[in-house]
């Protein structure tokens, strides 16, 4: 990539505005202001970022839309100065299980809503816990004084927003012009790709962009419709909101609309452009920042794009993007659907919900953590095999044999005996029918009060019914939710609900929209296809072996088969002993079992760094073969690097 002033924009690539106006004649007097003492942690919102930058002190919201009808609007600049890693938290804070608290919990302040959104997303993504080798044996959790900016952009189009966000680092090393550009996992909000983008990009001084890719935690309680503001709290009359839910408001039913499930954009449609949009953002930030270096082009400028699951997928699908704006992907676990091969989330997420329990009930998952409990059978597993009988899904009668059919049933589908024991987490958490509910919402772009099957969301009670959300409940939704029901105080209202095995009705009704070819779910399902990486862009793809949520048989593998069988190769890393969630490995049944998926994201990063900096070449395809740890004397063994194996 040549390192001399572009010519001009690809048209391809869109590019948000602002109000240029404020950059002084002369880029050498617009040195960014030292900052602010940290413990002051100075929040700005402004129109304009490059005012923003100049008035520091100065407070209002305004909003700016771009003269190009295919430029996004940008509704809100916001700069925050502050620790960018940790939220001056530092390592001890991140590690506690006990989150930040708020001083007033109906009222948070911004600054308390931010550090808590990063300690969420922090622990909601990496294995924390003694021993489990972050901060020793792969990563680092050191403060990193700098700037973060926030907006709300829109592509060309569509009903919502989708947040997006720039970190760039005191310490942002202007010679080697680089930007980390990542999408939140799951359905989480901006800070959801914190730990992988973040940590590697932040401490070798380059700026990193993220986008929440139309997903995110601004809920919305139906009863007053107040979204969510740019700074985390709930909106006032007037003011531009992440997300703004559709139907009427008032006295009815309890309920809550989430940005995924709800905005009427089908946003997993757009995961590639959202990142994207989110480059854009970044190269505008540096324009304004850092004027001593403009212009901030692709031309001059190296991009990389890392993300995790539903993170990754977005990469996946930028890679696809035509330009030059691109250099180098990674994407870890992807939840990707190929154009061709692979299988649709929804559609093994509706056949596990359905045959996931009874299956866990076979011999062969004896022992397995969370599959039931311990010296017995799960008796909602037992319910599940009896009701796939009654249905003539299963033919025999025993309750022990109609599980060995379930899990033979599951494995002529695809399913491996690793994949379905790490899919006990899913199970036990109630994570199918979690996804199940709002990809089916998102997918046929319906709103609150119309979820197929009869869904919605609320706050629920213990019994699970719907009730009205707490003032506090509603003030943390940003901070403290994943983007996706159930959790933080918001369920799941089934009211198809009925029977010794009550969510069956509903997950079948789930199944049938996937068994409709030509319903709206399906037409939904067939806008997120990929398409083949741009040829000659280095991209390296990870995957557990043992994933059981996007299993890496339906994903990632069958993604880096089809872009070789294409002419397109990627380099596919297989991990041993690896499935999708770090987070759990504090679990001791779990850390004996697998080994943290986050090192091999790093290593990736690196190697295609090294490929797009130096022309290394970038490692081929591996299995890399892991040993998780020893459990002894009551107690996990260490993490060390002979776990990991060799990494390539």
């Amino acid at each position: 990539m040549t390192q001399t002033p572009a010519p001009p924009r690809n048209p391809a690539l869109p590019r948000p505005g602002f109000d240029r106006r404020a950059r002084p004649a002369d880029p050498s007097s617009a040195a960014p202001p030292p900052s602010p003492p940290r413990s002051r942690k100075a929040v700005i919102a402004l129109p304009a970022l490059g005012a923003a930058l100049l008035l520091a002190g100065c407070g209002g919201t305004g909003t700016r839309a771009t003269g190009n009808p295919d430029a996004p609007g940008i509704a809100v600049a916001y700069v925050i100065n502050d620790d960018l890693l940790t939220a001056g938290l530092g390592e001890p804070g991140l590690r506690s299980a006990t989150p930040p608290a708020f001083a007033d919990t109906a009222q948070p302040t911004p600054q308390e809503l931010r550090r808590r959104a990063i300690w969420t997303n922090w622990r909601g993504i990496a294995d924390l816990a003694p021993g489990g080798g972050y901060g020793t044996v792969y990563g680092a959790l050191a403060p990193v004084p700098g700037r973060e900016f926030h907006a709300f952009a829109t592509l060309p189009g569509r009903r919502q927003p989708h947040r997006v966000m720039v970190q760039l680092p005191d310490a942002f090393d202007l010679a080697k012009r680089c930007v980390i550009v990542t999408a939140s996992s799951g359905s989480r909000g901006i800070y959801g790709p914190i730990a992988l983008a973040g940590a590697w990009g932040l401490p070798r001084g380059c700026a990193v962009a993220y986008t929440d890719k139309g997903t995110g935690t601004g809920y919305v309680d139906m009863a007053d419709g107040v979204g969510v503001g740019i700074n985390g709290q709930r909106a006032a009359a007037g003011e531009p909101v992440e997300f703004s839910a559709a139907g009427g408001t008032g006295p009815g039913a309890p309920t809550v609309a989430v940005k995924h499930a709800h905005s009427g954009d089908n946003p997993e449609a757009d995961w590639g452009r959202h990142l994207q949009q989110a480059a854009a953002f970044a190269l505008q930030v540096l324009d304004e920042a850092q004027p001593q270096g403009a212009p901030w082009t692709p031309a001059n400028t190296r991009v990389i794009a890392v993300g995790v699951s539903n993170g990754a997928g977005a990469v996946l699908r930028a890679a696809e993007l035509p330009g030059d704006w691109l250099d180098g992907a990674v994407a870890v676990s992807p939840n990707v659907l190929p154009a061709q091969g692979g299988r649709a989330l929804f559609d093994y997420g509706t056949e596990a919900a359905l045959w996931m329990p009874c299956a866990l009930n076979a011999a062969a998952f004896d022992g397995v953590p969370l599959a039931r409990p311990a010296g017995g059978k799960s008796p909602g597993g037992t319910a599940r095999c009896a009701s796939l009988h009654a249905s003539g899904d299963i033919a025999a009668s025993d309750p022990q044999a109609q599980a060995e059919e379930a899990r033979t049933a599951m494995q002529s589908r695809g399913w491996t005996d690793a994949a379905l024991a790490a899919g006990a987490i899913s199970t036990g958490f109630d994570l199918w029918r979690a996804v199940d509910v709002t990809y089916a919402s998102a997918y046929a772009r319906t709103g609150p009060g119309d979820m197929p099957c009869g869904y919605r969301l609320a706050a629920t009670a213990a019994d699970g019914s719907a009730r009205a959300p707490t003032v506090a409940e509603r003030s943390a939704w940003w901070s403290d939710a994943s983007g996706i029901a159930p959790g933080a105080g918001v369920g799941i209202v089934d009211t198809l609900a009925a029977g010794s095995d009550p969510h069956l009705p509903g997950l079948r009704c789930l199944r049938g929209l996937w068994d409709d070819e030509a319903g709206a779910v399906r037409a939904g399902i067939a806008q997120t296809r990929a398409g083949l990486p741009r040829s000659g862009l280095p991209v390296v793809v990870v995957h557990g072996v043992d994933d059981g949520l996007v299993p890496e048989a339906f994903s990632g593998g069958a993604y880096a088969r089809w872009a070789k069988a294409g002419g397109h190769p990627v380099s596919y890393w297989a991990v041993e002993n690896a499935q999708h969630f770090d987070a759990f490995l504090g679990l001791p049944a779990l850390g004996m079992r697998y080994v943290p998926l986050m090192p091999y994201g790093y290593r990736a990063l690196d190697a295609v760094w090294a490929n797009v900096t130096e022309a290394k070449p970038l490692p081929g395809d591996a299995r890399i073969r892991t040993t998780p740890r020893a459990f002894a004397n009551g107690a996990l063994a260490p993490l060390t690097a002979e776990n990991l194996g060799t990494l390539p």
